[in-house]
C-alpha cells in the first residue's frame, strides 16, 4: 500500500508539510513575544490579539499556511491515517530550532520523547489499515453520518465548549493541556472535513464537479470554524509555554484523536484480524 504513486505523493507532501509547520512554530513564537514585550496590548495568552500587528507573527503564519495546504494536498493522496502520523516530523523540527533560536533547552526527557514520538509513528504508518477508496463527497457524508460518528462529533464539540467556557477561566492560563485539548479536538473534526474537500477539489478536476452538492460546503464551513478555533487556542498555548513542550503534547494528542474519529467514521477494524 504505501509503495503506491499516490501514497509516495502524499507522505512527499506530508513530509514538507511538517517542515514548514515546525519552523512556523518558532517563528510565530518570536512574533508572540516581541508583541507581548512591547507592553503596548494584552498578551495573546491574557486573550490579546497585539501579536496581529507583528510582522514575524505574520511571516509565521504564512510558512503555517504554506505547510497546511501541503497537508491538505497529502490529504488527496494518501490515507489520513498515513499522512497524520508524519506531523511527528514537524516536532523535530519545532524542537531543535527552539534549542537553538529561542534558547528553550531541550531535556533528556524531551528528547527521549521526540524520539518515541517518530518511533510510533513510523510504527503506525507501516501497519496502518488499507483505507477505504471514495469516488465522491456523497460517500464520506454517508460514513460521516452513521451514528458512531455522530456521537463523537457530537462529544468533541461538547468537551470543547465545556473547555472554552469554563476550563479556560478557570486554569487556562496554567495548564497547557487545556488549551491543547481543544486545538485536539476541533482537530480530529478538521482532517476529516479536510479529507472531504480535498477529494472534492480532486475528483473535480478530474471532470466529477462536486461542488454542487450542499455537503461539500459543509464541510468546507467545518474546515473554517475549526481552524479558527485552533488558530486562536495554539496561540495561547505558544504565548503562556515552552514550544518544545507545546509542539509534541499537541501532536500526541491530535494524532491520537484523529486517528480515533477515522477510526470511528471508517470502521477500521472490520478489515484488521
Amino acid at each position: 500500500m504505501v509503495a503506491s504513486l499516490d501514497n509516495v505523493r502524499g507522505l512527499t507532501l506530508a513530509m514538507s508539510s511538517s517542515a514548514f509547520i515546525g519552523s512556523s512554530f518558532v517563528i510565530k513564537k518570536i512574533g508572540l513575544k516581541k508583541a507581548g514585550d512591547s507592553g503596548a496590548r494584552a498578551r495573546a495568552g491574557s486573550g490579546g490579539h497585539s501579536y496581529l500587528y507583528e510582522p514575524l507573527w505574520w511571516l509565521g503564519m504564512v510558512t503555517m499556511i504554506l505547510g497546511e495546504i501541503a497537508n491538505f494536498a497529502a490529504y488527496a493522496f494518501a490515507p489520513a491515517i498515513l499522512v497524520t502520523p508524519l506531523g511527528a516530523l514537524s516536532i523535530i523540527f519545532s524542537a531543535v530550532l527552539a534549542h537553538f533560536i529561542l534558547k528553550e533547552r531541550l531535556h533528556m526527557f524531551g528528547v527521549v520523547g521526540c524520539i518515541l514520538c517518530v518511533v510510533g509513528s513510523v510504527g503506525i504508518v507501516l501497519h496502518a489499515p488499507k483505507e477505504r477508496e471514495i469516488n465522491s463527497v456523497g460517500e464520506i457524508w454517508h460514513f460521516a453520518t452513521q451514528p458512531g460518528f455522530i456521537v463523537y462529533s457530537c462529544v468533541a464539540v461538547v468537551g470543547a465548549l465545556f473547555l472554552i467556557f469554563w476550563a479556560v477561566k478557570r486554569s487556562g492560563h496554567r495548564k497547557m493541556l487545556v488549551y491543547i485539548a481543544i486545538c485536539s479536538l476541533m482537530g480530529s473534526l478538521t482532517v476529516i472535513s479536510v479529507k472531504a474537500v480535498a477529494i472534492a477539489l480532486k475528483l473535480s478536476f478530474s471532470e466529477s464537479n462536486q461542488f454542487i452538492y450542499v455537503q461539500t460546503w459543509f464541510f468546507i464551513f467545518v474546515v473554517i470554524i475549526c481552524c479558527l478555533v485552533q488558530l486562536n487556542y495554539l496561540n495561547k498555548a505558544l504565548d503562556s509555554f515552552n514550544t518544545a513542550v507545546v509542539s509534541p503534547v499537541y501532536y500526541v494528542m491530535f494524532t491520537i484523536l484523529t486517528i480515533l474519529a477515522n477510526m470511528i467514521m471508517y470502521k477500521d477494524w472490520v478489515s484488521q484480524s
